[in-house]
């Protein structure tokens, strides 16, 4: 058979059941296909038509919205004004101990440091030793004036009778000393004092009573020589017994009297005198003048002689018990500014003020203290309000101030640091906790409030028309609108105390328009 017969048979001859099955599948497959395809199309046409937006669809869709209104109701209760800062809680008294001035007495030309007894809360009563510079003691005494001289005997002025004053509070009489004049009782109550902290005063003449012992010496001389003067034989010495060569070696008191007795005068005055002659009298009458020069030298001596009170030793608080804020140094270090910072009396807070806020305070105003750290509020009053501005204080010690103690005040605005503004004091009505010390803490202030309970809206709702009259506007439940003629009182926070002039058209409740808000935009379907 040739090649092309065997062609043609193969072709004629009939298909197998397995070419007929392969050939089944294969048109599935295809119907398949083009069903799916046919599906996707679908999707892809739905997706097209939510994406693609003709030009009237997009300008109806982005053109303005319709407008509403928005409303607030009306409120009946007490409008307040306030005005809201921050501030800080410190002491009533505060007192920056600087004792730069404690002579020690051994010629050491820089104060040290030598002991401080105490660390930052602890308390401080009067009489208590607070340092140690240099070897001299540093106290605290109650009084309200601060130490600006030393105190020494004979001094006098109402500094004296404070330090009178704070001795007998500890215990320590003055004696008979007048009030305010430093005499032996007050020397007395100054030692004991002194000597109950453990150290002794410093002199108030420091010549280790040279003084005092020449001003008794020449009492004693000026005696002897009245004693010469009044002798029969002139210049025979003083009577046996009675000079320092004579029989006892007696000496004559500086304190007592050289006059004669009042019925020897006459005989030592025209008797002796006669018998010793005139130039004998003369000398007589000057020896006891020089003895009541010299005894009057010694009463100045002695009321000199005694303790003094340096400035830097002593610290007078107004309000005790104190407690120290702040230790500035440690032993050993020299005294170059504050030792360390006492506090005293009640908790009250500080704050410093703007020009626009003073101008809206004062004294007696209502303030709330809020404490975020104990998340605790308190009630007080504005004490005071300065009228001149304050000023930071420069770095370091200032000349200006007490080498003994600085109290703690705001300056004014010619002090040269910068300007802190207004100070003004916050007292609590109850006394602060005195975990509040040092807290910086928000200060609400009700400058202004209304007189009970008034109609209180949002100043957002008053509107001024072109006549001059206030209105707000009221909405209705059914939607419609009514202007209400009104007179606006206080405003606060927003809000404005409104009364209407026709009485009842305005009620707690009502709704009044306060702007404007679109509703829903054109081209969008809920």
């Amino acid at each position: 058979m040739s090649e092309a017969e065997r062609v043609v048979e193969r072709t004629e001859a009939p298909a197998t059941p397995e070419e007929d099955r392969g050939g089944l599948a294969r048109g599935r497959r295809v119907v398949l296909a083009v069903v799916g395809g046919a599906a996707l199309m679908a999707v892809g046409g739905l997706l097209a038509t939510t994406l693609v937006k003709s030009p009237a669809q997009v300008a109806a869709e982005t053109g303005p919205p319709v407008q509403g209104v928005l409303t607030a109701d009306v409120e009946r209760r007490v409008l307040a004004q306030t005005v809201v800062m921050r501030g800080t809680v410190v002491a009533d008294q505060s007192v920056a101990v600087s004792p730069q001035g404690v002579r020690s007495g051994e010629g050491a030309s820089t104060a040290l440091v030598t002991k401080l007894p105490l660390k930052a809360g602890d308390p401080v009563t009067a009489g208590r030793l607070i340092a140690e510079v240099s070897g001299r003691p540093v106290f605290t005494l109650h009084g309200a004036q601060p130490m600006y001289r030393d105190l020494k005997p004979g001094s006098t002025g109402d500094d004296v009778a404070q330090l009178q004053q704070a001795l007998r509070e500890l215990g320590h009489g003055t004696g008979g000393d007048a009030r305010g004049v430093f005499g032996a009782g007050t020397k007395a109550a100054l030692t004991a004092h002194y000597r109950a902290i453990g150290y002794e005063p410093l002199p108030a003449v420091a010549d280790g009573g040279a003084a005092l012992k020449a001003a008794r010496e020449a009492v004693r001389s000026a005696t002897w020589a009245v004693e010469d003067a009044s002798s029969p034989t002139g210049a025979a010495g003083p009577p046996e017994g009675t000079g320092p060569g004579g029989k006892g070696g007696a000496t004559p008191d500086p304190g007592a009297s050289a006059s004669p007795a009042p019925g020897a005068g006459a005989a030592t005055g025209a008797g002796a005198g006669a018998a010793l002659g005139p130039g004998a009298g003369r000398e007589l009458v000057r020896a006891r003048q020089a003895l009541g020069e010299a005894r009057a030298a010694l009463a100045a001596a002695e009321a000199a002689d005694g303790p003094m009170l340096p400035t830097a030793e002593a610290v007078f608080l107004s309000s005790l018990p104190a407690r120290v804020s702040s230790v500035g140094a440690r032993a050993g270090s020299p005294v170059s500014g504050p030792v360390l910072t006492l506090s005293g009396g009640e908790l009250v807070v500080e704050a410093y003020l703007k020009d626009d806020k003073r101008q809206l305070l004062r004294a007696g105003m209502t303030v709330v203290i809020s404490s975020e750290v104990s998340g605790t509020d308190a009630r007080g009053t504005v004490a005071a309000v300065a009228t001149e501005p304050s000023a930071a204080q420069p770095a370091g010690p200032q000349p200006q101030q007490d080498p003994g103690q600085n109290p703690k005040g705001g300056g004014t605005g010619g002090s040269g640091g910068a300007d802190l503004g207004y100070r003004m004091v916050v007292r609590a009505d109850r006394p602060l906790p005195a975990g509040f010390a040092g807290q910086d803490v928000r200060l609400t202030v009700e400058s202004a409030a209304t007189d009970g309970e008034a109609l209180v809206v949002p100043v957002t709702a008053v509107s001024a028309g072109a006549d001059g009259r206030t209105v707000v506007t009221a909405v209705s439940a059914e939607g419609t609108q009514r202007r209400i003629e009104v007179r606006t009182g206080t405003s606060g926070d927003g809000f404005v105390a409104v009364t209407p002039t026709q009485a009842g058209a305005l009620g707690a409740g009502t709704k009044v328009v306060i702007g404007v808000a679109p509703r829903e935009t054109r081209g969008k379907s809920k």
